[in-house]
């Protein structure tokens, strides 16, 4: 059983699956899906995207210069049949197989090597170009806290960055104007806080609640006036 690569995402296009696209000079075109067929019907180059064989390959993200991968190029010499061969060519097969998965966790572990470090450096770079953005401390409270680092033994960078932060958490933001609370005697007794903003009406459910209230405490003195 042979199992032909996709002519467009290269991957493996198993017998009775896929398409097979016959052209007028005899040549044949096999596809794993209609999704590539169709992208090959569009003239479009696999090269440039991003999901097929042919673009991870060429951006160094597949494993290419291997001798595993010599063994599945086509060959169209024909060869006669010996069970002992045919039985030794599959065991080899799934050899091939177990060593070429391997090699390609290791090629994938090396590529990926130090993409932590690139971030970091990345994100070093981004900061001491953006430098200005940041929030700042004045110059007495750095004096301050390197007085009290060298008091305390501590690391004057560490006392800054808590510093940023209480600041950061201390700050409160105000939308729209301020807020006011006011109590209100309910009908029942009772008496309940509410909240306001200035420049603005806030309903809020408990007075939709009160207001369907008296509609019907005025629906009941209707009916007894009635």
């Amino acid at each position: 059983m042979r199992v032909d690569p996709c002519f467009f995402c290269g991957r493996p296009a198993w017998p009775s699956k896929g398409i097979t696209f016959m052209r007028n000079d005899g040549k044949s075109f096999r596809f794993c899906r209609s999704k590539c067929h169709k992208n090959f019907k569009m003239k479009r180059n696999p090269r440039k995207l991003k999901w097929t064989k042919a673009y991870r390959k060429n951006a160094g993200k597949e494993m290419v210069v291997d001798s595993t991968l010599q063994f599945a190029a086509r060959r169209n010499v024909p060869v006669r049949y010996d069970r002992e061969l045919f039985q030794k060519t599959v065991k080899a097969m799934e050899r091939i197989s177990e060593i070429r998965q391997r090699r390609e966790r290791i090629f994938y572990k090396r590529r990926l090597a130090g993409k932590r470090a690139r971030e970091v450096a990345a994100a070093r770079k981004l900061v001491a170009e953006n430098e200005h953005l940041l929030p700042r401390l004045r110059g007495s409270e750095k004096r301050r806290l390197a007085e009290l680092a060298k008091e305390t033994g501590q690391d004057v960078e560490e006392l800054e960055r808590e510093e940023l932060a209480k600041k950061a958490a201390s700050k409160k933001t105000k939308a729209f104007g301020g807020e006011v609370k006011r109590l209100r005697v309910r009908t029942d007794g009772g008496v309940e806080e509410i909240s306001e903003r200035v420049g603005g009406n806030v309903v809020d459910e408990d007075d939709d609640d009160d207001e369907n209230d008296f509609e019907d405490v005025d629906d009941d003195d209707e009916m007894d006036t009635d």
